[in-house]
Parts: structure tokens; sequence; C-alpha cells
């Protein structure tokens, strides 16, 4: 019989043999339990002897977890961490824009393997991709591949990775992740149910407004005045903890309209690089749903409520209630029939009182996240109840006034180019922009370059703008002293 012969031989008499097995094995297992602890010890000292051979510990993150397969937050800061520390180690590398990147990002290919070195300690990081199963059943969209990364170290440093590395390495990648993204301006979805399902509290767009402190309309002192208290509440992560305050902020802006609050917002954003959450007071339901907006947003954000005078009937609310109290004590509320709600009133009324916006800034709920600033805007602050922009809720209170000639010097540099204080006609200007309360925008507006226009066209028309609101106001004034002469 020829070699080959005889390998087919022993092959089918091994397969024989295997099969036998597999079918015995079951009752075999049933019928002698002393087979179970044979097993159980069998594989007890295998791995004793394995780790003695192997002393390697293994760690897997996989990309998804739960059983709606929702994307791992700690696989995703080890892949920016690893992104932006080790990639320069690997041979196979994939390039791609994420949803909310804002950069190329680089990263591991499949099956690449990485080196990391943290306090004296070699790590190894490894990208591993698998298929799933083919006859999964599941109700929710599953991934074509399932990756995860696995992390290898030595025993020996076990207490190293576990109680320090790992820290630094999600810290490391939230925060590579925060700088490649694209910044965002949130609103509140209206409350609304449909068919069971439940939309997100809040939608997005990407946020690319240009304005920066260099190009806001300001008065020089006052904007480092700004920008100083921006900065020791971005590195106060510490002093806030040791003084027993939520890390947060509060803002308030207040002038006349055009004064460039909104600007004055969209600079303090890019300066500190955060997202916006503009929240739109009137089409929140109720204090829950405020509370539930408020933990559905993240840290490193601005929350913006504009207009806070005109958003709810928060203003004057507990006078509101005296003076409705003293009614009823003089006219007897017998008397007196409540009012008459129109039909649906209730339903599309805000229930959002000034008790609930109160503890949404400053209570209880304020200390959920850390790294906010809460910024309110107001065209008439003489109307808002003194408990709403009391110090400790605004902590900062910043007056939007009329453009000074410091302020227009600024807009002159943006419009027209001019950083010269030696123009023949900026004097005209000063004497003018000082006696006239000219808003930033109006300003602005005038110098804003037409067809064919040069930087004198620009300037003397917003001279002839100046001079015009410097006429009116002076008949305004000699109409008003006839009026009290006449009187």
């Amino acid at each position: 019989m020829t070699p080959s012969g005889i390998g087919e031989k022993w092959a089918a008499a091994l397969w024989s043999l295997a099969a036998s097995a597999m079918f015995l094995w079951p009752v075999v297992y049933r019928y002698f339990p002393g087979i179970q602890f044979f097993e159980y010890s069998l594989r007890k000292y295998s791995r004793r002897l394995v780790a003695l051979v192997y002393p390697y510990i293994h760690i897997t993150f996989p990309e998804f977890s739960g059983e709606r397969m929702k994307r791992s937050d700690a696989y995703a800061a080890i892949e920016s961490y690893l992104a932006a520390s080790c990639t320069q180690s690997a041979t196979k590398l994939k390039a791609e824009i994420g949803k909310d990147s804002s950069s190329l990002t680089l990263s591991m290919e499949e099956h690449e393997e990485v080196t990391d070195d943290f306090r004296g300690a070699r790590i190894w990081w490894t990208s591993v991709s698998r298929s799933p199963p083919q006859n999964s059943v599941s109700f929710y969209p599953q991934p074509d591949s399932r990756r995860y990364f696995r992390l290898i170290f030595h025993r020996r440093n076990r207490d190293l990775v576990v109680g320090s590395y790992l820290d630094h390495v999600l810290a490391a990648g939230r925060e590579a992740a925060f700088r490649n993204r694209r910044r965002k301006l949130y609103t509140n979805n209206p409350s609304q149910n449909w068919y069971g399902y439940k939309k997100s509290v809040w939608s997005h767009v990407t946020f690319t407004h240009p304005s920066t402190f260099a190009t806001l309309a300001m008065d020089p002192e006052k904007k480092k005045e700004i920008v100083a208290d921006l900065d020791a509440f971005r590195s106060g992560k510490d002093f806030y903890a040791k003084i027993g305050k939520p890390w947060k902020r509060g803002y308030l802006l207040y002038g006349p309209p055009g004064t460039g609050k909104s600007t004055m917002i969209a600079a303090i954003a890019n300066y500190l690089d955060y997202d916006i959450y503009d929240l739109e007071l009137t089409s929140v339901k109720d204090n829950t749903e405020l509370r539930k907006l408020f933990i559905e947003t993240t840290g490193k954000s601005i929350i913006v409520i504009e207009d806070i005078d005109c958003s709810l009937d928060l203003t004057g609310e507990r006078k509101k209630k005296k003076d409705d109290k003293e009614d009823d004590d003089e006219e007897g509320s017998s008397d007196r029939k409540p009012p008459v709600k129109p039909p649906g009133d209730d339903k599309k009324q805000s229930k959002v009182t000034l008790s609930g916006l109160l503890n949404f800034i400053d209570g209880l709920w304020s200390a959920c996240g850390g790294e906010r600033l809460i910024i309110f805007t107001t065209n008439h602050v003489e109307k808002l109840d003194p408990a709403l922009i009391r110090r400790g809720r605004m902590d900062k209170h910043i007056e939007m006034s009329y453009c000074s000639f410091e302020a227009f010097k600024v807009l002159a540099a943006n419009y027209l180019g001019i950083v010269d204080d030696d123009h023949r006609l900026l004097e005209d200007v000063k004497v003018l922009i000082d006696e006239v309360k000219m808003t930033p925008a109006d300003v602005a507006e005038n110098l804003m370059p037409k067809s064919g226009d040069d930087s004198e066209s620009c300037l003397r028309r917003l001279i002839q703008a100046l001079e015009e609101a410097a006429q009116e106001k002076a008949t305004a004034k000699v109409e008003d002293g006839g009026e009290v002469l006449s009187n």
C-alpha cells in the first residue's frame, strides 16, 4: 500500500474516533460526575501553567456595547488617543474625516499593533475586527463588523495600568477628540412624540460664526477685562472645587438693540472653543423638561437665553402676585371671577416658572457636569426680577453700550483698513460720536463700502449720519424745553 493510501486510512480512523468521542462524551459527562471535577481541575491548572509561560494580561474594549449596540465612549476616547499619540509607530494607517471631526484623522488599520510607554512600562495596543455571526438575530441595526481594541501588558504592571494608565488614556483621548471636533450650535426641539418615538431634545448645526474679540467693537480695556475673566474661568476647575461651587459662571449682557450682544456671545464661544446651546424658553413645556434639557448639555459649552425679558412672563412675577393679593383684600375674593383662558391656552403656553429657572441656573441640578457658561441677554435690564440677575447667578454684568470712539476705531480698521489715528476725518468723528448715541450696528452700516466707495467716502457718510442724529437730538431737546416752559 502506498504512503498516501496509509495516510488516508489513518485519517479515516481518526475521524471515526473523534466522531465516536463527540457522541459518547455527553453520556460520560452526565453519568460520571467525577469527570466534571477532573475537567475543572484540568482547566484551573492549565491556566496556571499558561500564566507561568505567558505572563501577559489582555483587556478588550469593544466598539459597541449594550442591547442597542451604542458606540462605546471608551472606544472613541482610545481611538482618539492612539491617533494622537501612537500612530507614529504604526505602518498601516487609515485616514478619514469623522462625523463630528473638523480635520483628517489617522487611525490604525485592522490587526495593526502599536506600542506605548507609560512610566517605564511597555504597553501594546492592537486593533481587531471580526465579522458578526451570520445567524445572529437582533431587532436593532448591527454593524457590518465588530471592532475592538486589545490592550496587552505584563502582569507586574497591573496596578499601574488599571490605576493610572487607563485614566490617562481616557482623559487624553477625550481632549484630543474635543480639539478635533466640529463645534456646534444647538437649539431645543419642541416636546413632541410621534408614534411612541421620542425625538432628541437638542438639534444642531455646525457653528461657524467668525466673530472674535479682535473684531468686536468695544472699548479695549473692557475687552481685556472680559478675556481675563474667561481665562480665569477656563482654568478654574480646582478653584471651584476648593470653594465648593459648581464649575459654571453666569454672564448678563444688557444694552440697547444693535450693541453687539449676540456678536459678543459668538466671540466668547470662539475664544473658549465651546459649543453653544441656544435655549428657546417659550418651547419648553415645564420645569421638568427644562431640567432634562440641562442634563443633555455637555461640558465646555455656553447655554444662551436671548432676550430673557421677552422669553417668558418672568419679569415682576412676584410683584404681580403681591398686587393681586392686595386687590383681593380690597374688593373681596368672593365678588371676583377668575379670568377666562382661551381654549387650548394651557397646551400652548409654557409652564416654566421663575423658581424653575432659578434652580436651572444655580440649584442642585446646575452641578450636573461642569465648565459651562450661562449667558442671558436683555434690552431692558430694569424689567428683570432682581433674584434672577443677582451675583451668584449672573456673576458678571456686561453693559453693551452705544459706540464709543475706541469702538469706532475697531470698526474703521475692520471695514476700511484704517489703523492710523492721524487720518484727517477721525477728529470730526470723535467730536460727533461722543455727543450722539449711535449703536455699533448703525456705525458699521455707514462704514460698509458701497460700489465704488473709498474709505474717505465711507467716513464722510458716517459723519453726515452723525450730524443728522445730533441735529435731531438738539431739536428734540428744544421741543421738550418749550413744553416745559409752556406748562
